[in-house]
């Protein structure tokens, strides 16, 4: 009795009814259905298990026939552990559970869902399943696809940085050849003004002609500057000129020379200036920075045949982690220097190549196209960059980055002239190079005012002549030396054994790496690139002579007794 009624039992009918629909429920599923009671065995307790019950669809699924009675270490006796141990947790714990596994003995994999009945003691589980072969098969399949579809994009990949390498090669082939072929053509042009000079003088001297020569003299140095300056360009587009950066105020510089360029412009280009009052300084080559600027203005002139206007500008710029990197820099303060004209401009085309060497828009015979790669060359050597903005029609903008220098300017002294020579008689130079016209000329040279030389043509040979002569006032070394010694060992160790000692490098390239940006050079150390004039350096070693002989003279002074 429950709430005052009986608990109605189903007629035998209904239960006939309830039966039958199990019975067709389960002979009509899709899934395999089966039950199975464990049984204790030869490998210990519930250690195997026979199929109790099973559906039509378990044939269909698993593969295997006429299952129940049949026991599972006799049906598939290799796969029984496995089985078991998915089967027997769920009887032990009764909780569900679901898992795929492969059937190995008929091939079929399959996805099952598993549950108790009854309690423990009943040894009773319920199996239901599905094949999903197929499933697998076109998972596996397509893990397969992936796989090689990551090694054939992985292939492409490879393939597309092989075929950019062979291009960029081809670029810098291509680069080279215009390089060359661009070097070829003016050294040649240079040399045979340079051969043809000399030759003349030569005939004219044994004619007795000599009233003549001096025309062809004048020819052949004026060519030797010329390559001299290609040369420069050259190595500033490289970034291997050497450089002597200082404390410079660009303002200044600008004023300077600001004249020479109104009148390199003419009259009908009107030049202006806009410079920050409160510039930084930068560290630069102040020579070198007013040829780049110069270069600019005369690019400037050449793109204004019918006159215009051309702007100089500088300004302080602080850039951060974004603007430097648009710019490729390092972020921090940099001053800036700007170029604007208002000439043709440069088609879009040609922006990106201006700054190639021997590239130009001028026409033929009109311009080298080393100005701007000079300019960019200097610029970054300097640890600055130039930017180029253009448009037809309207003008160009350079600017050039350049970086802020935390100090004060230093005005230095003046460059030394002829009247400051003065005279140093008996002065010791010792002059190493490994050239010997080259060692021959400053000998020659620097024995015209007065002082000895002695020669060395290598490392080794200077320091024997050290060891030999304690009594030299100066050292003159080329920085290149055979031998497995440059003239910075040989400085160094000649400074070594003589403190005191003045030193002149002179330089062609940039073997002059070992002394940029380097703070122990400085004093009494001066750099003189080649090629250079007598003058330029009869010049330097005498005012090294003088800045030795004036820290004697104030050392004698430091020491000498009171009176």
């Amino acid at each position: 009795m429950k709430d005052g009624f009986a608990a109605a039992r189903p007629s035998p009918r209904a239960a006939a009814i309830d039966r039958e629909i199990y019975r067709i429920l389960f002979e009509n599923m899709d899934d395999g259905f089966c039950v199975i009671e464990f049984l204790d065995g030869p490998h210990g307790p519930l250690s195997d298990y026979v199929h109790v019950l099973a559906n039509p669809a378990y044939e269909r699924h698993a593969g295997i026939p006429n299952v129940v009675g049949q026991h599972l270490r006799e049906m598939v006796p290799d796969e029984a552990d496995d089985w078991i141990a998915f089967y027997g947790k769920v009887l032990r714990t009764g909780e569900p559970i679901r898992f795929r596994n492969e059937l190995v003995a008929t091939g079929r994999h399959l996805e099952v869902s598993s549950f108790r009945i009854g309690t423990f003691e009943d040894r009773l589980v319920a199996v239901l399943f599905k094949d999903v072969t197929e499933k697998v098969s076109a998972e596996i399949a397509l893990q397969q696809l992936n796989e090689t579809l990551e090694q054939r994009v992985a292939d492409a990949l490879a393939q597309r940085e092989h075929a950019e390498n062979a291009l960029r090669q081809a670029q810098k082939m291509e680069a080279v050849g215009q390089l060359t072929g661009g070097l070829a053509h003016d050294f040649n042009n240079l040399l045979a003004g340079i051969n043809g000079a000399f030759e003349l003088i030569a005939r004219r001297t044994a004619q007795g002609r000599v009233d003549e020569v001096v025309r062809y003299v004048e020819a052949g140095l004026g060519a030797a500057q010329r390559a001299a300056a290609l040369t420069h360009r050259l190595l500033a587009f490289s970034r291997r000129q050497t450089l002597s950066p200082r404390p410079t105020q660009a303002n200044r510089l600008v004023d300077d020379f600001i004249d020479l360029v109104r009148r390199t412009m003419g009259p009908q280009i009107s030049v202006h200036t806009d410079l920050d009052p409160h510039l930084w300084p930068a560290l630069v080559d102040a020579n070198q920075l007013e040829n780049a600027l110069l270069n600019l203005c005369i690019n400037a002139r050449d793109a204004m045949p019918d006159g215009g206007r051309l702007s100089i500008s500088t300004l302080n710029l602080t850039l951060d982690e974004e603007g430097a990197r648009q710019r490729g820099l390092a972020p921090g303060d940099y001053v800036t220097v700007t170029v604007i004209d208002t000439g043709v401009g440069i088609p879009i085309e040609d922006v990106d190549r201006v700054f190639e060497p021997f590239f130009t828009t001028k026409p033929t015979g009109k311009g080298t196209g080393l100005g701007l790669s000079m300019v960019y060359g200097f610029a970054r050597q300097s640890n600055g960059i130039v930017r180029i903005r253009s448009q037809e029609g309207l003008g160009t903008q350079v600017r050039i980055y350049l970086p802020r220098h935390d100090g004060q300017v230093d005005e230095g002294a003046a460059a030394p002239d002829q009247q400051s020579l003065g005279v140093h008689p008996g002065a010791t130079i010792l002059i190493v190079d490994d050239e010997p016209t080259v060692r021959m000329m400053m000998v020659d040279a620097l024995t015209l005012i007065g002082m000895r030389c002695i020669e060395a043509a290598d490392g080794a040979s200077a320091l024997a002549t050290l060891d030999r002569q304690s009594e030299i006032d100066l050292l003159v070394t080329d920085v290149g030396l055979p031998g497995g010694l440059n003239g910075r060992q040989v400085a160094d160790e000649a400074r070594r054994r003589l403190p005191s000692l003045g030193v002149l490098f002179v330089t062609g390239y940039a073997d002059s790496v070992v002394l940029q940006n380097d703070a122990e050079i400085e004093g009494r150390t001066e750099v003189l690139t080649k090629p250079f004039s007598i003058e330029q350096l009869q010049l330097r070693a005498a005012a090294l002579l003088s800045v030795g002989s004036e820290a004697t003279r104030n050392e004698s002074a430091a020491v000498s007794p009171p009176a």
